[in-house]
C-alpha cells in the first residue's frame, strides 16, 4: 500500500503558475514511476506526465512546454511545475504511482483552477 500526500493547488489568473507536489509513504526507490493525472469537470481522467525511476519523461500534448515534472527520491516526492496556465488547465489534479510490482495508487487530488 502506497499513500500519496499532495499539496500545492489553488486559484491563479490565466498566466499564472503554480507548484503541486506529492510526498508518497514508500521509498521512491521501490516506485517504477510517479506522475499526474487530472479531470475537468464533465471528462474523462486525463494523462499530464509522468517521470521514471530513470529520469525520463513523458508529457501530454497539451501540456508540453508549459509543465515540468520532477522527482526528489531523498524526499520520496513528485511535483509538477505548472507555468502559463490557461483556463483549460482548471482540473483536479491527482498524483500517480506506479510500483515495480505493478500496482497504481491515486492521491486524493488537488484542485487546480485557472481565472480568465
Amino acid at each position: 500500500q502506497v499513500q500519496l500526500v499532495e499539496s500545492g493547488g489553488g486559484l491563479v489568473q490565466a498566466g499564472g503558475s503554480l507548484r503541486l507536489s506529492c510526498a508518497a509513504s514508500r521509498s521512491s526507490s521501490s516506485l517504477n514511476a510517479m506522475g499526474w493525472y487530472r479531470q475537468a469537470p464533465g471528462k474523462q481522467r486525463e494523462f499530464v506526465a509522468a517521470i521514471a525511476s530513470s529520469g525520463s519523461t513523458n508529457y501530454a500534448d497539451s501540456v508540453k512546454g508549459r509543465f515540468t515534472c520532477s522527482r526528489d527520491n531523498a524526499k520520496n516526492t513528485v511535483y509538477l511545475q505548472l507555468n502559463s496556465l490557461k483556463p483549460d488547465d482548471t482540473a483536479v489534479y491527482y498524483c500517480w504511482v506506479l510500483t515495480r510490482g505493478g500496482a497504481n495508487y491515486w492521491g486524493q487530488g488537488t484542485q487546480v483552477t485557472v481565472s480568465s
